[in-house]
């Protein structure tokens, strides 16, 4: 079920990155993050009830309410003109805890490729702080570049490899993603920072994107 959710965070945080590129409108945007949001509510709930006395299952699921809570917080802040600055402080809390829960990947529960995919959202949650919290408007677009990969790289391509039973060779996958993220994140600063508005063209100044 954990893996069902996982498609879904795929397409918001890609659709989320949309909206961060000025591709698309936000209030349109903010729905599809209620949508899933009210599923990554659910889904750990579900998740705990059915496994009481696991404590492994209780782990995973327990880090599924961090997304949950983003997405609402996200859709219902675009839906009423909020200023983001709560949601920001949020992400920060995202991002220490998604460090706590790599280290739990890797140490306890062996599993790798996860524990990288923690590490990528960490460093999603917390360009989010900045942006969002800080108000670095300058990091709007590279934000939105992130975003948008990682809705692929951490959530929609791993999903459907899971549920299709591809995902295989953990070590090899782990490596891959350190690789494909340090290359990628590394290269798009240059290409995407203070320089450009999120809707295309020179700027020197960029807008929140909750409006």
């Amino acid at each position: 079920m954990a893996y069902v959710g996982l498609l879904y965070v795929g397409a918001v945080l890609f659709l989320n990155g949309v909206m961060l590129l000025g591709k698309a409108d936000p209030k349109s945007i903010a729905v599809f993050n209620v949508f899933v949001g009210g599923l990554q509510v659910l889904t750990p709930t579900v998740l705990i009830v059915a496994h009481l006395d696991d404590p492994t299952a209780l782990l995973n699921a327990s880090g599924i309410y961090l997304f949950g809570f983003t997405y609402l917080y996200v859709g219902i802040g675009l839906l009423g003109d909020l200023d983001t600055s709560g949601v920001g402080w949020f992400s920060l809390f995202v991002a220490i805890m998604a460090v706590g829960y790599s280290f739990a990947n890797f140490r306890l529960l062996g599993d790798g490729p996860f524990g990288v995919i923690w590490l990528y959202w960490a460093f999603l949650w917390f360009l989010f702080f900045l942006l969002l919290g800080l108000k670095r408007e300058g990091l709007t677009r590279y934000t939105g570049w992130v975003a948008a990969i990682e809705g692929w790289v951490t959530g929609a391509i791993p999903s459907f490899l899971i549920l299709t039973g591809y995902w295989r060779s953990p070590a090899v996958t782990a490596a891959a993603l350190i690789v494909f993220g340090v290359v990628v994140f590394v290269a798009l600063w240059p290409l995407t920072s203070g320089s450009w508005s999120p809707r295309g063209g020179r700027s020197g100044s960029r807008e929140s994107p909750a409006h």
